[in-house]
């Protein structure tokens, strides 16, 4: 047992930056990134005796965790809580510095994409290879390399949209 823990442990540490950073994309609030972090890696910890080595295992986790988020969106739109989400970071936008500012803006212009370039974008953020990011969405390389640039565009009309509110 012990040895599981250690290497949840260091799974933890490798990981759970990314996966934060891959929450708080898909949620633009911390808090909720938090939970969708501790939740995902519930999950990990339960499961972590089923990985089969099919893929590397931060595929594995990043799979996890989108689903994770997924499944949380479909909750969260069934509620009807969009209206509080965007002023809970409108909010804690102001908390913030010039440069985190800039970042909080960043993630919720990545908030307002559509989900599957939501995951993307914040794979490429966190630098993960295109190769991985290609396996784990699905799509082929090439495929992949012409969706991020347009997926940059988005991002960059919707940011300049909110840097202007």
């Amino acid at each position: 047992m012990e040895q599981k823990d250690q290497l949840f442990k260091q799974i933890f540490e490798a990981n759970s930056k990314k996966i934060f950073h891959l929450c708080y994309g898909y949620t633009g609030d911390s808090d909720i990134a938090n939970d969708l972090l501790q939740e995902t890696f519930m999950k990990v910890w339960q499961n972590l005796d089923k990985f089969r080595n099919k893929s590397l295992l931060s595929t594995w986790i990043y799979r996890i965790a989108v689903n994770t988020c997924l499944t949380y969106l479909r909750t969260e739109k069934r509620q009807a809580k969009d209206e509080l989400t965007d002023n809970i970071i409108e909010n804690k936008s102001e908390e913030y510095s010039e440069k985190n500012e800039q970042i909080a803006l960043l993630y919720k212009s990545i908030s307002k994409l559509e989900e599957n370039d939501r995951f993307i974008i914040t794979m490429v953020l966190d630098e993960i290879p295109y190769p991985e990011i290609a396996e784990i969405s699905g799509i082929s390389e090439g495929n992949l390399r012409v969706r991020i640039h347009r997926i940059k565009q988005k991002l960059t009309e919707l940011y300049n949209q909110h840097a202007k509110l």
